[in-house]
Order: structure tokens, then sequence, then C-alpha cells
């Protein structure tokens, strides 16, 4: 039990090494440029220099002193941000550098850094074909810590995918408008109305992760597939170019219903591969938004 503790901290370590450092390097101002204040809050007064608009005179300060003061304003900056993560058992699959569950592991650990960065909150839900765990929103790193540890070792009691409940579950226990990154490869089928309903309500955006062997099967002959969330095994013969096109059109498909929901809900996206870094589309997706 120690030893399995002790690996833990190893791994919680590391990943906070390489996240943290990701997040103050190249992350954190981009982060708070993409996701805005709720707007902006009187912060003082100082004295009037030549270029300040008119606009912004303190009248009382400056009747009371003789001379121009000007009101200075900050961004109302502290927000909340909602992971909403997908841990179903299709995040255990994986054929080039990583496994979905760790690139998730990383890119949730990047975005939680960012926002204490920012002096935002963060929360998780964990959700699989049901909400498996809610993490309430806090500040500081022995919470980011907890977040981080709970991505590694969580293990969920269902094996399905349900976006819709948890989007469900957002809207009704987070009432406050929150920044929601919706974490998950998309392998479900109805959820287009329930990305429109938490939209509305929040600042909804959402991550695709995905793996290059789930849209592309190798031709290696007959071999087993196991389908982790429902459990089923089949043989099937990979050298037939017809199977192959078939599984390849399946994940076009899928690709394509998820792109266009995302779409037509107004919802910020960007696809991030386990074979690829995820800086480049996290990058992109802030600086579209900023």
């Amino acid at each position: 039990m120690a030893a399995d503790t002790a690996e833990l901290l190893k791994k919680v370590r590391r990943i906070e090494l390489k996240t943290k450092g990701l997040s103050n390097q190249i992350f954190s101002g981009e982060y708070h440029s993409a996701f805005k204040g709720r707007g902006m809050a009187f912060s003082e007064v100082r004295e009037y220099t030549v270029g300040d608009e008119v606009r912004t005179i303190d009248w009382n300060v400056t009747a009371r002193l003789g001379h121009p003061y000007v009101k200075i304003f900050e961004e109302e900056r502290e927000l909340t941000v909602i992971l909403v993560v997908d841990v179903s058992a299709s995040d255990s699959f994986g054929t080039s550098e990583q496994i979905k569950k760790s690139l998730i592991t990383e890119i949730c650990a990047v975005l939680a850094f960012s926002a204490i960065t920012n002096n935002d909150k963060i929360g998780v839900i964990f959700f699989s074909n049901k909400v498996e765990k809610f993490i309430s929103p806090k500040k500081g790193k022995t919470h980011i810590l907890r977040i981080i540890r709970e991505l590694i070792e969580f293990t969920p009691e269902d094996q399905g995918t349900n976006i819709s409940e948890a989007l469900r579950y957002l809207n009704n226990v987070v009432k406050k408008r929150s920044i929601a990154f919706l974490i998950t490869d998309f392998m479900d089928t109805e959820y287009e109305d329930s990305l429109k309903l938490a939209n509305r309500k929040h600042d909804l955006v959402a991550l695709r992760i995905h793996d290059r062997r789930e849209g592309e099967m190798p031709n290696v002959g007959m071999a087993q597939f196991y389908d982790p969330e429902t459990g089923e095994t089949r043989w099937v013969n990979t050298s037939s170019r017809k199977v192959r096109e078939a599984y390849r059109e399946a994940a076009l498909i899928r690709e394509s219903r998820a792109d266009n929901a995302l779409r037509r809900a107004g919802v910020d996206t960007a696809a991030i591969a386990t074979d690829e870094s995820y800086i480049k589309p996290l990058r992109n997706l802030f600086s579209k938004r900023s």
C-alpha cells in the first residue's frame, strides 16, 4: 500500500512539474485573454493626466480637492472553471504515444494551474454513463494536486458515456455562470440539445480527445476487437478492404456528428490527438477567443 501511495505521489509530482511549467510559460497569459472576467469594477482614483478620457473624471473628488482626478477600473477577474471530464472505459484506449486518460489528465492539470494563476476557482465533474464524482470549485495548489490525484487513480463504476447527463448535472449544480471545459472523445450520440442548454447558462468549451486508430484500422489479418464501453468482443477480418472502409466511414460519421453539433450549439472546440502535442490546439483555441 505504501509503495502504491509513493508511486502515485511520484506521478502527481511529474505531472505537476510539467503542466505547471507549461501554464506559467505559455498558457497563463493566453488563458487570461481568452476567458474574460464579468466586467470592470472601480478600483481607485488618481490625478488627471493629459490623454485621459474626460468621462472617467471623478467630479466629486475633483470638487473636493480642487483639481481633476480620474477613476481607475480593473477587470472583475474571479471566475469559476469547471472541468467536465469523461472517465468512461473508452479513455483507456491509445495506440501511439499515450492513452487518452493520460492526455486528459495533463490537459486538466494545465487548465487548473492556469486558472489558479489567474485567481480563478477550479472544480471537476467526472462522468461516464452517469455522474461519478463532483469536486467543488476551490482555489489553491493543494486543491489542484487533489484533482490530479483523482484524475490519475479514479476508477468509474460505469463504462459507457452519457454527455447529456453530465451537462444536465453541470446546469443543476453549478448555479453561477462558469467556464466549463467538456473533455471527452464524444463516443456518444444524443447530446446536441444538452450542448445548447449548457452553453446558454455557461461558457462551454469542448476539447475532443481522439486516437488515430479510432479512424484507421490496420491490416493485421484476423484480430479480436474489444469494446470497453459495452464489454463485447468479436473477431474481425482486418484484411478485408470493405471492413476497413466501413470502420473508417463510421469514424468519419461520428466525428462529423460531433463537429456539427458543437457548431450548431455555438461551442468553441479543439481536437486533440494522443500522438500530438496539446500545446498548439490549446493555444489556437485561446487565440481564437481572445
